[in-house]
Formats: C-alpha cells, sequence, structure tokens
C-alpha cells in the first residue's frame, strides 16, 4: 500500500508539472510568435505608408521622403495614416532597409496588376511577384503568409498595394527558440521527477506513520479484545451448566461469535495489507482449489432458497498462495450468496482471457436493485449500502464490510486487479489474477 502510495504521489506530481511546463513553454512561445509577427506587421505598415520604400532613418522620428529607387516601378501617392502610436515604428533601425528583403505588386481598382518592384528581392522574380499578387487578390485577404512571405495590402488613390516581406529568417528564430524551450523544459522536467521521486518519502511520510499506527493499534487491540472475549465466553458457558441456556446467554454467545469474527477479519486485512505480506507463493491447481472453496456454499445456498452454479475451467494452473486464493473465491461467493435476491442464482466462474495470459475469477448474482454510485466504494473497509445491500425487505444481512476489503488486497498482493460492475440485473465482481 505504501509503494502504491507513493506512485500515486509521483504520477500526481509529475502531471500537475507537466501540464504547467506546457502552460510556460506554450505561452513563452505564443508570446514570441505574436511579437515576431507584430515586428513583422510594423516594418509592413512602414513599407506600405511610404509607397512600396523605406523612408531614410532618423534617430528623432519617421521621415517620408521617398528616396530614389532604380526599379522600374513608379510611385503612387498614399494617404497619411490617421493616427500613429508610440510603437508605430518599433523595430526599424538604419540597417533594416538592407536587411530587410520584400517585394512590391501594385493593383488598380479593379484588381489588374499593374506593376511590381522586385529590386530588393533575389529569390522571386516579375512573374512569380506577379503569382503571388494574384493569389492575395483572389484571397480577399488584407494580411497574412504565402509560402516563405508575409503580405500586407493597403490602399492607394489608383488602387491596391500589396507588401510581401520574407521571414524565413524569422521562422528560423521562432523554430529554434520553440526546440531550445523544448529541450530545456524536458531536462528541466526531468530533473525535477528525479526530485520528486527522490522526495516522495519524505512527502507521504506523516501518511506512512498514520498508516503504521492504525495497523499496529488493529493488532494490539485484537490481542487485548481476545482474552476479555474468551474469559466472558468461559462464564457465559458456566452459566448455562449452572442453570438451563436462555435468551440472555444465547445472545451473548452470538456476539461473542460476531466479535471472534470481526477481530479474525480486521488481523487479517491488516496482514494482507503489509507492505510484504507473507504470501506463500507456489504454482497450484487453481481449478480444483476454486471449486473446493466455492462447493461448501451450495448447501447454504439451497437453505436460503437460492442457486449456486460453479462453472470453472479444468486444469487451470496459477502461480500464487493458495490459501489467499482459495479465501479470495469463499469471501465472494459468500458475499453473493448473502446479498443475492430471494430465489436469486450465484455464478461462479473461471477461465482464462487474453489469450491464456491472465486467469480471470468471476463471481456474480442476481441484484434486481444493484447500489448506486460509485461501486469501488464497496472495496472500502467498513462500508455498508444500507439501501440495497444490508437490508432486503426489512431483513439485516450481517457482516461488517470489511470481507470485500480483504479480496481486495489479496489481489493486489498478487499484482492484479478486481471490479466490481452492475449489469443485467447481475453484479459481478472479477478478479483479473496475473
Amino acid at each position: 500500500m505504501i509503494k502504491r502510495l507513493q506512485r500515486k504521489f509521483v504520477v500526481i506530481a509529475a502531471v500537475c508539472l507537466l501540464i504547467v511546463e506546457f502552460a510556460i513553454i506554450g505561452g513563452i512561445n505564443g508570446v514570441n510568435i505574436y511579437q515576431t509577427n507584430k515586428n513583422a506587421d510594423n516594418l509592413l505598415n512602414i513599407i506600405i505608408e511610404n509607397d512600396g520604400r523605406f523612408p531614410e532613418f532618423d534617430p528623432n522620428g519617421m521621415k517620408h521622403d521617398k528616396p530614389q529607387d532604380n526599379s522600374d516601378s513608379s510611385s503612387d501617392s498614399v494617404s497619411p495614416p490617421e493616427s500613429k502610436k508610440p510603437d508605430k515604428h518599433r523595430g526599424f533601425n538604419e540597417e533594416t532597409k538592407y536587411q530587410t528583403r520584400y517585394f512590391v505588386v501594385y493593383a488598380d481598382s479593379n484588381g489588374e496588376i499593374t506593376k511590381v518592384d522586385t529590386g530588393h528581392v533575389a529569390a522571386v522574380s516579375s512573374s512569380q511577384a506577379i503569382e503571388y499578387g494574384k493569389s492575395v487578390l483572389d484571397s480577399g485577404k488584407t494580411s497574412g503568409t504565402s509560402g516563405n512571405y508575409r503580405y500586407k495590402t493597403g490602399d492607394t488613390d489608383k488602387g491596391k498595394i500589396i507588401v510581401f516581406m520574407d521571414c524565413r529568417s524569422d521562422s528560423a528564430t521562432k523554430n529554434r527558440f520553440l526546440l531550445v524551450s523544448c529541450a530545456i523544459g524536458a531536462a528541466g522536467y526531468i530533473l525535477v521527477c528525479l526530485l520528486i521521486i527522490i522526495f516522495s518519502k519524505r512527502a507521504i511520510r506523516p501518511v506512512v506513520e498514520s498508516f503504521e499506527k492504525q495497523k499496529r493499534f488493529i493488532t494490539d487491540a485484537g490481542h487485548e479484545i481476545k482474552t476479555p472475549l474468551a474469559i466472558i465466553s468461559a462464564n457465559t458457558e458456566v452459566l448455562e451448566m449452572v442453570s438451563e441456556p436462555n435468551q440472555w446467554t444465547v445472545s451473548i454467545k452470538n456476539q461473542i461469535t460476531r466479535l471472534n469474527g470481526l477481530l479474525k477479519e480486521l488481523l487479517s486485512l491488516a496482514k494482507m495489507e503489509e507492505e510484504k505480506p507473507a504470501l506463500t507463493m507456489a504454482d497450484f491447481n487453481i481449478s480444483d482449489a476454486v471449486y473446493d472453496a466455492a462447493s461448501p456454499f451450495t448447501t447454504l445456498a439451497e437453505t436460503k432458497g437460492k442457486k449456486l452454479t460453479i462453472d470453472v475451467a479444468n486444469g487451470l494452473s496459477y502461480h500464487g498462495d493458495e490459501g489467499a486464493i482459495r479465501q479470495l473465491v469463499s469471501i465472494l461467493t459468500e458475499n453473493a450468496v448473502k446479498y443475492a435476491d430471494e430465489d436469486g442464482e450465484i455464478i461462479v466462474k473461471l477461465f482464462t482471457s487474453h489469450n491464456g495470459k491472465e486467469t480471470d475469477l468471476e463471481v456474480s448474482n442476481t441484484c434486481k436493485e444493484p447500489p448506486q454510485g460509485d461501486l469501488t466504494k464497496l472495496f472500502d473497509r467498513f462500508y455498508r449500502d444500507d439501501s440495497s445491500r444490508s437490508r432486503s425487505k426489512g431483513e439485516k444481512k450481517g457482516g461488517y464490510g470489511i470481507g470485500l476489503s480483504i479480496a481486495q488486497a489479496i489481489v493486489r498482493s498478487h499484482k492484479s486487479k478486481i471490479s466490481c460492475k452492475a449489469e443485467n440485473g447481475m453484479m459481478i465482481f472479477t478478479a483479473q489474477l496475473k
């Protein structure tokens, strides 16, 4: 149980850390992409505002005088912007126009391309620039990306201007940043996970100490209560010898029997929940073990007007503790007989699954009103669902709510799983023995 609790703590902490890392890395890269695209759009706006050119740089402010250019394009006038934001030209410096590769496409009011300017890029010819321009005009978009180029459109007195800027360098930088951040994040994640594993024992120490105290209390209390119960039982027998047995002595003996049964189950549960329960693991014929453990309940079921059917595959072998498996079968079968409907049926099955790699023990009983909600709670110690399990037409079923907890502990001690489901009017408990 302690190892299982430690694994659960490590897994939950690792998953939470992974979610946080994803959020941090995603947020950083998202901001980086946004800022890069914003800077590119700012440069595109500068070029559009200056009729397809970069203006001369002025440290004190932007100059919109247009330098001479030896390209075959002419200048169209553009409307000045209505307002200028403080960061309108952020990222523009005296080297920007020499570092930025771009080309410009001009179109008239009818959407026909009139001219192109490819004097600031080497990778695109005039015909290719025309194709890029037609693609943007047909799409109707005002900004976006086309291949390795980010584009933006603007209006002129004669039509439209479309500026395409080479963003391969920016894309490579974004990709490198993403890879580096993921690599650093992965390394940090692994390192923190190792620290979580190292310090997990210290983190769950209070829970472990509480659990150990609980087990010690159960064991000590069990041994302490045994002596008074033995004395009470002996005194009751003496009373019955001196005088005739009566309803009070019979009631005392019944309660002593119940308490002895409770103590036995508590000690058995504490033993099975130890970190390394004392099990004798060996190969044995599980078919015979299941049949022998379930068959004594046939008579008990018949006395209650119920039918017990045992369907066991012959000759199956299993490596485990035979005594514990027999106890598991007894607990599940007794539970099914106890809570089956009147005139109901109990079925005990043993079969192989997953191509013979797994041996399944399935115990089911008819149940017209199955428990509602989370059925895994049935395996909690002292859990009783009074509405559908503890009473049936006013009849008390007895039991202490410990049996299924012991069954779960036995299955887990064999590194296997046990589950419960309500289906087609049947309560089905399945132990998947590996």
